[in-house]
């Protein structure tokens, strides 16, 4: 799918912290002489994980209408928050869409509910547990709360999810479905997930996450929000970034046409089932990039990478680059402050099954 899209508003929460300036100091490194690494935080038993904090949310929200908004809902909530206010956005109106991106849904809510299920029976188990337990109620609760009344999708195709999210978005506003999407992604942490990690992955539960070095398991969890807002680009339109194509497809069957003119950010995160895709599909001397280490390892994280490309679209410089030894060694990691390619940047994710998903975006 190619077009030419223009992002308006960017949303965020993580690990890094809230909004878009936390972005863009993340992407710089931590100060020089420092030592700073990352935000995380051990969630127990030793596992380091990247936690996101929506205690903002209340600037944005009456605070009675979030009794009973689980987690999930509340950082997707947050980000569309985020996304509106960066573009200048009051009032969402019915030529406005949503289209959200999740991997795991409210994992958390969806096992609090079964946990009231086997406590208390099926007569007894929590009615709002269970309105929550499905993939597309923070969709629902953020276009309910903040009035979003155009068309609402919710997309779980877990590596990929994100990208899907953006063809979407990317199709509904070349249709002309709608003015305004609302895209992102957003998935949570939750405790059943960090035992599940330390039983899989015990070699990485504390180490650094290395995300360019395909040969290691380094990744860590993490959570968060990422939103864009995005609307058909005119002439003379002031934005932060534009949304070229997306291309998905399978790996096995047709290489995804990787482009020698740009800056790759590679969704590689420290798994190292998935790294090895990368190593194959990505060509010696490509200039390269990763964010792993900046918000942990989840779905949807290429969200978060769609994010970070349009605050370095807005630069025109290269990001800090992340910790750790590069494998394979024929790749190009640039500098920090290195002037951006002027193609601009294509985010490259693979799927532990195959899929891949080729987002191009370039300066207005």
């Amino acid at each position: 799918m190619s077009a030419r899209i223009a992002i308006r508003g960017i949303g965020v929460v993580g690990g890094f912290g809230t909004g878009v300036e936390t972005l863009r100091d993340a992407l710089a490194g931590p100060p020089a002489g420092s030592g700073a690494a990352a935000s995380s935080e051990d969630s127990g038993g030793g596992l380091s994980c990247h936690r996101a904090d929506t205690a903002v949310l209340d600037g944005f929200v009456d605070r009675k209408a979030l009794r009973r908004m689980d987690t999930i809902s509340r950082l997707a909530i947050l980000g569309a928050c985020l996304a509106l206010r960066d573009a200048g956005v009051d009032r969402p109106d019915e030529r406005m869409g949503v289209a959200l991106s999740t991997g795991y849904g409210p994992s958390g809510t969806t096992l609090a509910f079964l946990d009231s299920f086997i406590d208390s029976g099926d007569a007894c188990s929590s009615p709002t547990l269970f309105s929550s337990s499905v993939h597309n109620a923070p969709a629902a609760n953020l276009s309910t709360l903040l009035g979003v009344t155009g068309p609402n999708l919710s997309i779980s195709q877990f590596e990929v999810s994100a990208s899907s999210a953006l063809l979407t978005a990317l199709l509904w506003l070349e249709e002309g479905r709608v003015d305004r999407v609302l895209v992102g992604g957003v998935d949570e942490y939750c405790d059943v997930l960090g035992y599940c990690w330390k039983r899989f992955f015990s070699e990485s539960s504390t180490a650094p996450c290395l995300p360019l070095d395909t040969r290691r398991q380094t990744a860590r969890p993490g959570e968060g929000c990422a939103f864009l807002l995005l609307e058909r680009l005119s002439a003379g339109q002031r934005c932060a970034g534009v949304i070229e194509a997306v291309h998905m497809g399978r790996a096995g069957g047709s290489a995804p046409p990787i482009p020698a003119d740009r800056l790759l950010v590679l969704g590689a995160d420290g798994h190292r089932r998935c790294a090895g895709a990368y190593a194959r599909l990505v060509p010696p001397g490509s200039a390269v990039t990763s964010f792993g280490h900046l918000w942990g390892s989840f779905p949807t994280a290429t969200a978060f990478d769609a994010a970070a490309a349009a605050v370095l679209l807005q630069s025109g410089r290269m990001p800090a680059p992340p910790p750790g030894p590069v494998h394979p060694e024929t790749w190009r990691v640039p500098a920090f402050g290195e002037p951006l390619p002027a193609a601009g940047i294509g985010l490259l994710r693979v799927s532990a099954g195959g899929e891949y998903a080729l987002t191009l975006m370039s300066k207005a």
